[in-house]
Protein backbone atom coordinates (compact mmCIF):
# COMPACT_ATOMS: atom_id res chain seq x y z
CA UNK A 1 0.00 0.00 0.00
CA UNK A 2 1.31 2.98 -1.13
CA UNK A 3 0.97 6.58 1.08
CA UNK A 4 -0.61 8.43 -1.69
CA UNK A 5 -3.47 5.88 -1.46
CA UNK A 6 -4.55 7.15 1.89
CA UNK A 7 -5.65 10.83 0.27
CA UNK A 8 -8.62 9.20 -1.24
CA UNK A 9 -9.59 7.60 2.32
CA UNK A 10 -11.39 7.84 4.97
CA UNK A 11 -10.02 6.07 8.08
CA UNK A 12 -12.60 4.66 10.60
CA UNK A 13 -12.55 7.04 13.08
CA UNK A 14 -13.19 9.71 10.73
CA UNK A 15 -16.55 8.07 9.36
CA UNK A 16 -19.15 10.00 11.94
CA UNK A 17 -20.58 6.83 12.71
CA UNK A 18 -21.16 4.96 16.43
CA UNK A 19 -22.25 5.48 19.85
CA UNK A 20 -22.80 9.59 20.67
CA UNK A 21 -20.71 10.26 17.77
CA UNK A 22 -22.43 13.75 17.60
CA UNK A 23 -20.39 14.83 20.38
CA UNK A 24 -17.22 12.04 20.37
CA UNK A 25 -15.25 12.01 17.33
CA UNK A 26 -12.95 8.85 18.19
CA UNK A 27 -12.04 6.40 20.91
CA UNK A 28 -8.16 5.39 20.71
CA UNK A 29 -6.41 2.58 22.94
CA UNK A 30 -2.65 2.85 22.46
CA UNK A 31 -0.43 -0.18 24.21
CA UNK A 32 3.27 0.76 25.23
CA UNK A 33 5.35 -2.49 25.28
CA UNK A 34 9.31 -2.92 24.97
CA UNK A 35 11.03 -5.78 23.90
CA UNK A 36 13.36 -7.67 27.19
CA UNK A 37 16.59 -7.85 27.74
CA UNK A 38 17.01 -4.34 25.08
CA UNK A 39 17.41 -0.81 25.92
CA UNK A 40 14.76 2.02 25.39
CA UNK A 41 15.38 3.20 21.89
CA UNK A 42 16.86 6.58 23.13
CA UNK A 43 19.49 5.01 24.79
CA UNK A 44 19.62 2.18 22.04
CA UNK A 45 22.17 2.32 19.16
CA UNK A 46 21.29 2.04 15.32
CA UNK A 47 22.20 -1.37 15.67
CA UNK A 48 20.03 -2.91 17.95
CA UNK A 49 16.80 -0.59 16.79
CA UNK A 50 17.41 -2.31 13.35
CA UNK A 51 17.31 -5.65 15.16
CA UNK A 52 14.29 -4.31 17.46
CA UNK A 53 12.32 -3.34 13.91
CA UNK A 54 12.98 -6.93 12.46
CA UNK A 55 12.10 -8.92 15.13
CA UNK A 56 9.24 -6.92 15.15
CA UNK A 57 8.25 -7.05 11.68
CA UNK A 58 8.94 -10.63 11.20
CA UNK A 59 6.48 -11.27 14.43
CA UNK A 60 4.14 -8.80 13.10
CA UNK A 61 4.03 -11.10 9.66
CA UNK A 62 2.50 -14.10 11.23
CA UNK A 63 -0.92 -12.85 12.65
CA UNK A 64 -3.58 -12.09 10.62
CA UNK A 65 -4.83 -8.73 12.03
CA UNK A 66 -1.48 -7.12 10.28
CA UNK A 67 -2.08 -9.36 7.32
CA UNK A 68 -1.89 -6.07 4.27
CA UNK A 69 -1.21 -3.57 6.62
CA UNK A 70 2.09 -0.85 5.29
CA UNK A 71 5.53 -1.10 6.93
CA UNK A 72 7.36 2.73 6.25
CA UNK A 73 10.95 2.95 7.21
CA UNK A 74 10.28 7.13 8.85
CA UNK A 75 13.97 7.86 7.20
CA UNK A 76 12.59 6.97 3.99
CA UNK A 77 9.96 9.35 4.31
CA UNK A 78 10.47 13.07 3.46
CA UNK A 79 9.43 15.88 5.52
CA UNK A 80 5.60 16.37 3.59
CA UNK A 81 5.00 12.54 4.04
CA UNK A 82 6.00 12.56 7.77
CA UNK A 83 3.74 15.35 8.50
CA UNK A 84 0.84 13.70 6.13
CA UNK A 85 1.20 10.95 8.63
CA UNK A 86 0.98 13.13 12.20
CA UNK A 87 -2.29 14.68 10.73
CA UNK A 88 -4.00 11.39 10.28
CA UNK A 89 -3.04 11.05 13.85
CA UNK A 90 -1.20 7.63 13.02
CA UNK A 91 2.28 8.39 14.63
CA UNK A 92 3.75 11.47 16.88
CA UNK A 93 5.92 14.22 16.29
CA UNK A 94 8.20 12.71 18.33
CA UNK A 95 8.33 9.96 15.87
CA UNK A 96 9.37 12.02 13.10
CA UNK A 97 12.10 13.34 14.53
CA UNK A 98 15.64 11.46 14.57
CA UNK A 99 14.20 9.04 11.86
CA UNK A 100 17.04 6.39 11.67
CA UNK A 101 15.69 3.30 13.27
CA UNK A 102 12.06 4.17 13.39
CA UNK A 103 9.32 2.68 11.15
CA UNK A 104 5.52 2.62 11.30
CA UNK A 105 3.19 -0.13 10.27
CA UNK A 106 -0.90 1.33 9.20
CA UNK A 107 -3.34 -0.70 8.41
CA UNK A 108 -5.90 0.28 5.60
CA UNK A 109 -8.64 1.40 7.35
CA UNK A 110 -6.22 3.11 9.41
CA UNK A 111 -7.92 1.05 12.78
CA UNK A 112 -4.44 -0.24 13.79
CA UNK A 113 -1.30 1.44 13.44
CA UNK A 114 2.14 0.63 15.47
CA UNK A 115 5.11 3.43 15.94
CA UNK A 116 8.76 1.12 16.29
CA UNK A 117 11.16 2.56 18.44
CA UNK A 118 9.61 5.56 19.11
CA UNK A 119 9.98 6.34 23.16
CA UNK A 120 9.01 2.69 23.40
CA UNK A 121 10.24 -0.38 20.97
CA UNK A 122 6.42 -0.86 20.09
CA UNK A 123 3.58 2.04 20.47
CA UNK A 124 0.26 0.17 19.49
CA UNK A 125 -2.79 1.87 18.53
CA UNK A 126 -6.35 1.01 17.70
CA UNK A 127 -8.76 3.32 17.04
CA UNK A 128 -12.85 3.75 16.08
CA UNK A 129 -15.00 6.34 15.88
CA UNK A 130 -17.50 7.20 18.39
CA UNK A 131 -17.39 6.53 21.81
CA UNK A 132 -16.33 2.33 21.18
CA UNK A 133 -13.70 2.24 23.83
CA UNK A 134 -14.75 -1.50 24.78
CA UNK A 135 -14.77 -2.78 21.16
CA UNK A 136 -11.52 -0.89 20.80
CA UNK A 137 -9.73 -2.82 23.44
CA UNK A 138 -10.78 -5.90 22.48
CA UNK A 139 -9.05 -5.50 19.09
CA UNK A 140 -5.94 -4.16 21.07
CA UNK A 141 -5.98 -6.75 23.31
CA UNK A 142 -5.75 -9.36 21.06
CA UNK A 143 -3.13 -7.93 18.94
CA UNK A 144 -0.98 -7.53 22.15
CA UNK A 145 -2.00 -11.53 23.20
CA UNK A 146 -0.58 -12.49 19.72
CA UNK A 147 2.47 -10.39 19.97
CA UNK A 148 3.22 -11.54 23.27
CA UNK A 149 3.47 -15.24 21.91
CA UNK A 150 5.96 -14.08 19.13
CA UNK A 151 8.01 -11.39 21.06
CA UNK A 152 8.95 -11.70 25.02
CA UNK A 153 8.54 -8.54 26.36
CA UNK A 154 9.75 -6.26 29.22
CA UNK A 155 7.71 -7.30 32.51
CA UNK A 156 8.32 -7.34 36.00
CA UNK A 157 5.63 -8.79 38.53
CA UNK A 158 5.52 -6.39 41.47
CA UNK A 159 5.64 -3.35 38.21
CA UNK A 160 3.46 -4.57 35.33
CA UNK A 161 5.44 -3.87 32.06
CA UNK A 162 8.44 -1.71 32.23
CA UNK A 163 8.69 1.37 29.68
CA UNK A 164 10.85 4.25 28.84
CA UNK A 165 8.19 6.99 30.91
CA UNK A 166 7.87 6.03 34.64
CA UNK A 167 4.33 6.95 34.21
CA UNK A 168 3.24 4.53 31.66
CA UNK A 169 4.78 1.76 33.56
CA UNK A 170 1.85 -0.77 34.83
CA UNK A 171 -0.85 -1.97 32.31
CA UNK A 172 1.08 0.75 30.12
CA UNK A 173 -2.30 1.69 28.60
CA UNK A 174 -3.54 4.62 27.31
CA UNK A 175 -7.37 5.60 26.72
CA UNK A 176 -8.49 8.33 24.99
CA UNK A 177 -11.51 9.74 23.62
CA UNK A 178 -11.95 12.78 21.25
CA UNK A 179 -14.35 15.13 21.69
CA UNK A 180 -15.97 17.76 20.41
CA UNK A 181 -17.45 20.27 22.76
CA UNK A 182 -18.78 23.94 21.15
CA UNK A 183 -21.29 24.14 23.48
CA UNK A 184 -19.21 23.83 26.73
CA UNK A 185 -16.84 26.47 24.93
CA UNK A 186 -19.49 28.76 23.97
CA UNK A 187 -21.62 28.96 27.62
CA UNK A 188 -17.94 29.20 29.36
CA UNK A 189 -18.56 25.86 31.10
CA UNK A 190 -15.43 24.36 29.73
CA UNK A 191 -12.49 25.40 32.23
CA UNK A 192 -14.38 23.73 35.56
CA UNK A 193 -14.92 20.82 33.60
CA UNK A 194 -11.55 20.42 32.55
CA UNK A 195 -10.36 21.17 36.44
CA UNK A 196 -12.86 18.42 37.47
CA UNK A 197 -11.28 16.37 34.66
CA UNK A 198 -7.36 16.88 36.26
CA UNK A 199 -8.47 16.13 39.84
CA UNK A 200 -9.58 12.98 38.80
CA UNK A 201 -6.03 11.93 37.03
CA UNK A 202 -7.56 12.84 33.69
CA UNK A 203 -5.73 14.87 31.20
CA UNK A 204 -6.84 17.27 28.26
CA UNK A 205 -4.68 17.61 25.44
CA UNK A 206 -5.35 19.11 21.85
CA UNK A 207 -6.27 18.05 18.59
CA UNK A 208 -3.06 16.97 17.44
CA UNK A 209 -2.51 15.08 21.23
CA UNK A 210 0.75 15.70 23.68
CA UNK A 211 1.88 19.34 23.62
CA UNK A 212 -1.17 20.80 21.37
CA UNK A 213 -3.76 23.16 22.54
CA UNK A 214 -7.44 22.59 21.89
CA UNK A 215 -8.63 24.00 18.57
CA UNK A 216 -11.93 24.02 16.86
CA UNK A 217 -13.50 23.07 20.39
CA UNK A 218 -11.94 19.43 20.22
CA UNK A 219 -10.61 18.20 23.44
CA UNK A 220 -8.47 14.81 23.73
CA UNK A 221 -9.17 13.31 27.38
CA UNK A 222 -7.07 10.55 28.78
CA UNK A 223 -6.14 8.52 31.80
CA UNK A 224 -2.44 10.36 33.35
CA UNK A 225 -2.23 6.47 35.78
CA UNK A 226 -1.84 3.27 34.36
CA UNK A 227 -0.04 1.49 37.56
CA UNK A 228 -2.37 -0.16 40.07
CA UNK A 229 -5.31 -0.24 37.77
CA UNK A 230 -6.39 -3.07 35.24
CA UNK A 231 -7.19 -2.84 31.87
CA UNK A 232 -10.58 -2.98 32.18
CA UNK A 233 -10.59 -0.53 35.18
CA UNK A 234 -9.10 1.79 32.75
CA UNK A 235 -11.66 1.29 30.54
CA UNK A 236 -14.53 1.85 32.74
CA UNK A 237 -13.70 4.81 34.55
CA UNK A 238 -13.10 6.68 31.14
CA UNK A 239 -16.26 5.68 29.74
CA UNK A 240 -17.98 6.41 33.20
CA UNK A 241 -16.13 10.30 32.76
CA UNK A 242 -16.73 10.58 29.05
CA UNK A 243 -20.64 9.93 29.40
CA UNK A 244 -20.97 12.78 32.12
CA UNK A 245 -19.14 15.00 29.74
CA UNK A 246 -21.66 14.13 26.87
CA UNK A 247 -24.57 14.96 29.06
CA UNK A 248 -23.20 18.15 30.05
CA UNK A 249 -22.51 18.96 26.02
CA UNK A 250 -25.76 17.95 25.30
CA UNK A 251 -27.27 20.10 27.84
CA UNK A 252 -25.43 22.71 26.77
CA UNK A 253 -26.24 22.94 23.36
CA UNK A 254 -29.85 22.71 24.49
CA UNK A 255 -29.93 25.77 26.41
CA UNK A 256 -28.23 27.45 23.63
CA UNK A 257 -31.05 26.49 21.20
CA UNK A 258 -33.88 27.24 23.96
CA UNK A 259 -32.04 30.72 25.43
CA UNK A 260 -29.43 31.52 22.30
CA UNK A 261 -30.94 30.19 19.25
CA UNK A 262 -31.06 33.14 17.22
CA UNK A 263 -26.96 33.53 17.93
CA UNK A 264 -26.10 30.56 17.43
CA UNK A 265 -28.33 29.77 13.79
CA UNK A 266 -26.42 33.45 13.11
CA UNK A 267 -22.56 31.49 14.01
CA UNK A 268 -23.76 29.02 12.12
CA UNK A 269 -24.93 29.94 8.72
CA UNK A 270 -22.21 33.07 8.82
CA UNK A 271 -19.75 29.27 9.26
CA UNK A 272 -21.09 27.81 6.69
CA UNK A 273 -21.59 31.26 4.07
CA UNK A 274 -17.74 31.65 4.70
CA UNK A 275 -16.58 28.37 4.11
CA UNK A 276 -18.76 27.54 0.99
CA UNK A 277 -17.58 31.04 -0.80
CA UNK A 278 -14.03 32.07 0.91
CA UNK A 279 -11.02 31.79 -2.02
CA UNK A 280 -8.53 32.13 0.55
CA UNK A 281 -8.91 30.78 4.21
CA UNK A 282 -5.88 29.69 6.52
CA UNK A 283 -5.83 26.26 8.60
CA UNK A 284 -6.70 28.16 12.22
CA UNK A 285 -9.96 30.09 10.72
CA UNK A 286 -11.17 27.09 8.29
CA UNK A 287 -11.13 24.44 11.87
CA UNK A 288 -13.23 27.06 13.60
CA UNK A 289 -15.52 27.68 11.62
CA UNK A 290 -15.91 23.62 10.51
CA UNK A 291 -16.57 23.22 14.31
CA UNK A 292 -19.74 25.46 14.03
CA UNK A 293 -20.60 23.76 11.10
CA UNK A 294 -20.62 20.70 12.48
CA UNK A 295 -22.53 21.66 15.59
CA UNK A 296 -25.42 23.16 13.49
CA UNK A 297 -25.33 20.00 11.17
CA UNK A 298 -25.21 17.25 14.59
CA UNK A 299 -28.58 20.41 15.87
CA UNK A 300 -30.67 19.97 12.40
CA UNK A 301 -30.29 23.62 11.58
CA UNK A 302 -27.86 22.95 8.49
CA UNK A 303 -29.07 20.04 6.52
CA UNK A 304 -26.85 20.34 3.97
CA UNK A 305 -23.87 18.71 4.71
CA UNK A 306 -23.29 15.01 6.97
CA UNK A 307 -21.13 14.22 9.73
CA UNK A 308 -18.88 12.40 7.74
CA UNK A 309 -17.73 14.80 5.63
CA UNK A 310 -17.14 17.83 8.06
CA UNK A 311 -14.58 15.26 9.92
CA UNK A 312 -12.24 13.99 6.46
CA UNK A 313 -12.30 18.29 6.40
CA UNK A 314 -10.48 18.54 9.27
CA UNK A 315 -7.67 16.30 8.07
CA UNK A 316 -7.71 17.51 4.46
CA UNK A 317 -7.23 21.11 5.15
CA UNK A 318 -4.34 20.38 7.06
CA UNK A 319 -0.77 21.38 4.84
CA UNK A 320 0.57 17.95 4.33
CA UNK A 321 -2.27 16.53 3.28
CA UNK A 322 -3.20 19.83 0.66
CA UNK A 323 0.43 19.27 -1.04
CA UNK A 324 -0.05 15.67 -1.25
CA UNK A 325 -2.89 16.31 -3.09
CA UNK A 326 -1.70 18.85 -4.92
CA UNK A 327 1.12 16.96 -5.53
CA UNK A 328 4.27 19.58 -5.14
CA UNK A 329 5.12 21.93 -2.46
CA UNK A 330 3.12 24.75 -1.88
CA UNK A 331 4.17 28.45 0.28
CA UNK A 332 1.72 29.30 2.90
CA UNK A 333 -0.10 31.72 0.42
CA UNK A 334 -0.74 28.78 -1.94
CA UNK A 335 -1.90 26.31 0.87
CA UNK A 336 -4.61 29.02 1.66
CA UNK A 337 -6.13 29.18 -1.95
CA UNK A 338 -5.81 25.47 -2.41
CA UNK A 339 -7.86 25.25 0.72
CA UNK A 340 -10.81 27.00 0.00
CA UNK A 341 -11.03 25.68 -3.41
CA UNK A 342 -11.03 22.24 -1.65
CA UNK A 343 -13.84 23.24 0.76
CA UNK A 344 -16.06 24.96 -1.50
CA UNK A 345 -15.90 21.68 -3.70
CA UNK A 346 -16.81 19.31 -0.76
CA UNK A 347 -19.53 21.14 0.77
CA UNK A 348 -20.92 22.33 -2.76
CA UNK A 349 -20.56 19.84 -4.97
CA UNK A 350 -18.64 21.86 -7.74
CA UNK A 351 -16.03 19.42 -9.21
CA UNK A 352 -14.71 22.25 -11.38
CA UNK A 353 -13.47 24.38 -8.44
CA UNK A 354 -14.79 27.28 -8.86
Amino acid sequence: MQLDDFINHTGEWLKGTGPHSEIVMSSRVRLARNLAKKPFPNKAPKKVLDEILEAAHAAMNQINYFKGTAFYKISELDNVDRKFLIERHLMSHEHATNPDGKALVVSKEEVLSVMLNEEDHLRIQVMQSGLNLDETWRIISSIDEELSQKLQFAYFTDWGYLTACPTNTGTAMRGSVMLHLPALVMTKQINKVLAAISKLSFTSRGFYGEGTQASGNFYQISNQVSLGHSEEEIIQNINGLIRQIVEQEEQARQALMVQNKAMLEDKIFRSWGVLKNAYIISSQETVELLSMVRLGMDLGVLKEVDRRTINELFIMIQPAHLQKIEGKKLTTVERDARRATLIRKKLTGDLSGN
